[in-house]
């Protein structure tokens, strides 16, 4: 069976301004994958991941997402992309002036949802693979630091991406809460959903196993 591949990283140069961050990057990302990022603060975990939904520009080499080129994106179609690809922050990025509910629907809404029933359908759907179908009516000051987590993953799910990104998703979190959330990404790559996950925290990795890539020295490489 050929595997569907995601993401292709070829010989790709990362900048920041003048500042090379990564470089010669090589990455295949398939369906269905979980792979851990990992590496100190600064090595360019977060910039690599910038980089697949052309929040930074390719600096030199090939790199694809689904179908995208991004060495050479139309400005247009960046929307398109980011559509596909679930995003989870470390920081959550809630918005605080409204419920789960009204942040789930929020998201819909802005990607072209119009159907009350099919959002209000899809929203319990997602909280529902989340465990958090019970605090629909809850402002996410009302919630744990896991809670919002898993209301930022549930958003990340709520238009079926393909990919997931999740940037240092337990960088906030006590370590029992974030061995649940890892959990959870990974019973979403089991179901299909490609993960991406950066990290620091080497106890997570070993507790979790999955596939792992290291930037060091301004490289990626597989460990």
């Amino acid at each position: 069976m050929i595997q569907e591949q995601l993401v292709n990283y070829s010989n790709v140069q990362l900048n920041r301004e003048e500042n090379i961050i990564l470089r010669n990057v090589n990455l295949n990302v398939n369906r269905g994958d979980f792979l851990y990022i990992i590496g100190k603060v600064g090595s360019g975990k977060s910039t690599l991941m910038k980089s697949m939904y052309a929040e930074l520009p390719i600096t030199e080499g090939n790199a694809r997402v689904f179908d995208y080129e991004l060495a050479s994106i139309k400005r247009k179609m960046v929307p398109f992309l980011r559509r596909k690809i679930g995003i989870v922050f470390q920081d959550f990025q809630l918005l605080i002036d409204r419920t789960v509910e009204r942040n789930l629907e929020f998201v819909l809404r802005a990607t072209g949802w119009k159907n009350k029933r099919e959002i209000k359908d899809r929203i319990n759907e997602v909280l529902v693979q989340v465990g958090m179908q019970n605090k629909t009516y809850k402002m996410p000051h009302e919630l744990s630091g896991g809670e919002q987590q898993r209301v930022v993953i549930a958003r990340a799910l709520l238009n079926s991406p393909a990919l997931i990104l999740a940037d240092e998703p337990t960088g906030n979190l006590d370590p029992d809460t974030g061995s649940q959330i890892v959990a959870l990404l990974q019973d979403i790559a089991s179901k299909g959903t490609a993960v991406i996950m950066s990290t620091h925290n080497y106890s997570i990795v070993q507790a979790f196993p999955g596939k792992i890539m290291r930037c060091e020295n301004m490289g990626l490489e597989i460990v």
